[in-house]
């Protein structure tokens, strides 16, 4: 039998389900003693008791104390309340840019620019505090509609030593998002900053192309291609798409970490340099 959730979690009265991933429900929900709507990420049922679970998210609560930026989505809270566990942070109403994307690229096309400048910025602070987030894409970037930005999911995130850019943290099985994960990633081998910036390419190629730079026929074949694979002609797929925006996303996806940009300043300075469409988008009318 199901567990019943109840219709509170500590000072928190949680009012409806936005949405149920893998691992967790997000909810709207009330703070009764700051007397405001915050969200609430709780674990589904089956994953109450597994250890490896609560813990991820009492990290993510650890990380998100660390980061605040008006680009990253604020955590304020972690705890277990009858057995439920749960996260509680700033609330966003807004869908994430998959959604967005999934829902007609071409709608927010005029927005493009200012939605990677935006999350630029908010992968800047990150990495800047400390951090690598290891799962970078379009999921993790709430976007509302006059381009506000906000990072979300810290689950995976590692601390880095900022002279070397190494994560303090012992290897082991390889995690991430394999539509985007890094060739270092992939083997196994301790990622930095630059892993970030991999992965953020391959969330650029797919705004412009709508559709990921590699695909797949099985999950070693996608893996692979990330390994040793060319990224695939952004401007065959857009030809909207400006040759130097394409080729500093080309850039980005360098297999070799040093051929990519080493900072996401040193990205933010080439991108301001260029322009991501031929012709403007306008907004859709109406």
């Amino acid at each position: 039998m199901a567990k019943a959730t109840p219709s509170n979690i500590g000072p928190y009265r949680l009012l409806n389900i936005v949405h149920t991933g893998q691992n967790c429900h997000i909810w709207q929900a009330y703070d009764d003693v700051k007397g405001c709507i915050v969200g609430i990420k709780t674990l589904l049922d089956r994953f109450q008791q597994d250890r490896e679970q609560i813990g991820l998210l009492r990290w993510e609560y650890t990380v998100g104390h660390t980061v605040r930026d008006p680009r990253i989505i604020e955590v304020y809270d972690f705890g277990i309340d009858r057995g439920t566990t749960y996260l509680s942070m700033e609330w966003l109403p807004a869908p994430n840019l998959k959604q967005r994307m999934n829902a007609g690229a071409e709608k927010i096309y005029f927005m493009y620019p200012e939605i990677i400048e935006e999350a630029a910025q908010a992968l800047g602070h990150f990495h800047q505090k400390g951090w690598v987030h290891r799962d970078i894409k379009p999921d993790n970037f709430l976007v509302t509609d006059d381009a506000q930005v906000k990072l979300i999911d810290f689950a995976l995130a590692r601390r880095r030593r900022a002279k070397i850019l190494k994560l303090i943290a012992p290897r082991g099985k390889v995690q991430g998002t394999r539509s985007y994960m890094s060739p270092e990633q992939i083997r196994g081998q301790l990622p930095d900053i630059r892993s970030d910036i991999y992965s953020f390419g391959c969330m650029l190629f797919e705004m412009l192309a709508d559709k990921p730079p590699f695909t797949g026929t099985s999950s070693n074949d996608l893996l692979n291609k990330h390994l040793f694979a060319a990224p695939p002609s952004m401007e065959a797929a857009n030809p909207n798409a400006t040759p130097e925006f394409a080729a500093l996303v080309r850039k980005m996806m360098a297999k070799e970490p040093s051929k990519r940009p080493q900072t996401m300043e040193d990205f933010l300075g080439d991108f301001r340099m260029v322009r991501v469409f031929k012709i403007v988008p306008k907004p859709p009318a109406g």
